[in-house]
């Protein structure tokens, strides 16, 4: 029997990286009691659905993240989430900014730790495909080692 647990995946916008490790980490723990929520450092997609890009990849893996709605980092979630996920070195330092002002409980680590996984916004597709083995190792990694 697995623990139970909160997962939040954190990127830059929330558009791209993050909703889609939320969509492949809910997909690879099915038979986990894991709540997994995704949301961005800046709020310059609040409201906004994912990329097309990131919704296409998911897509052809079988998994569908066009529902979700990107939204900004709150307070809250340092206290609401046993685990956030960042893609990259710099969301990672400004998580633990904003947690540092805040007595809170998570638990902050890159989702592919050692390893970044790179904005492929300003990229091609391919950039996507790229992104997504990525999140999948990095998926992989965390339900590998939780018990």
């Amino acid at each position: 029997m697995h623990k139970p647990g909160n997962v939040l995946m954190v990127c830059l916008g929330n558009i791209c990286r993050s909703p889609l490790a939320q969509g492949v980490f809910e997909n690879m723990s099915k038979n986990f009691k894991i709540k997994v929520d995704s949301a961005g450092v800046a709020s310059y997609h609040a409201g906004y659905p994912p990329d097309k890009r990131s919704v296409n990849i998911a897509q052809k893996n079988g998994i569908d993240i066009s529902m979700q709605k990107a939204r900004q980092i709150r307070t809250k979630d340092f206290n609401n989430f046993d685990y956030i996920f960042v893609m990259d070195k710099e969301n990672f330092h400004d998580v633990r900014e904003l947690f540092s002002y805040h007595k809170a409980n998570s638990i902050i680590q890159l989702l592919n730790d050692p390893f970044e996984i790179e904005d492929p916004y300003y990229g091609d597709d391919k950039g996507f495909e790229i992104v997504y083995d990525k999140i999948y190792q990095g998926c992989k990694r965390v339900l590998n080692n939780w018990k």
